[in-house]
């Protein structure tokens, strides 16, 4: 079975979440990298992008959805993010996400998650 990835680096959104209160009083940067396997060789064949993951429709989704969320944890946004990938892009069969969360520690540059479902 041939395993090739479509990967999205550093997608930048703005969400409400976060368990303490001050979290919950406005949005806060989060940045995503997904690595999204897939069977490229029909798309490279035909070179339309009805056989291929359009990555700029995820990418627009994620933003969407992250927009629409009210998670307190980012465990619960990244599952969520991994469940409506694979509902709406049968083409997908495995998602590594990585959700940074860069103001949470001020201490450090980032914070975060890294995150592998397969279906």
């Amino acid at each position: 079975m041939t395993q090739d990835t479509i990967f999205v680096q550093g997608l930048k959104t703005q969400a409400i979440i976060g368990v303490y209160d001050w979290e919950k009083q406005f949005r806060q940067p989060l940045i995503f990298d997904l690595a999204l396997s897939t069977d490229l060789r029909a798309a490279a064949n035909s070179d339309r992008l009805a056989d291929t993951v359009n990555y700029k429709a995820i990418s627009d989704e994620i933003i969407e959805l992250v927009a629409a969320s009210r998670f307190e944890l980012i465990e619960s946004l990244a599952e969520a993010i991994c469940q409506h990938l694979f509902e709406h892009h049968a083409g997908v069969s495995a998602i590594e996400l990585t959700l940074h969360k860069p103001n949470a520690v001020i201490e450090a540059d980032s914070v975060g998650l890294k995150i592998r479902r397969q279906r």
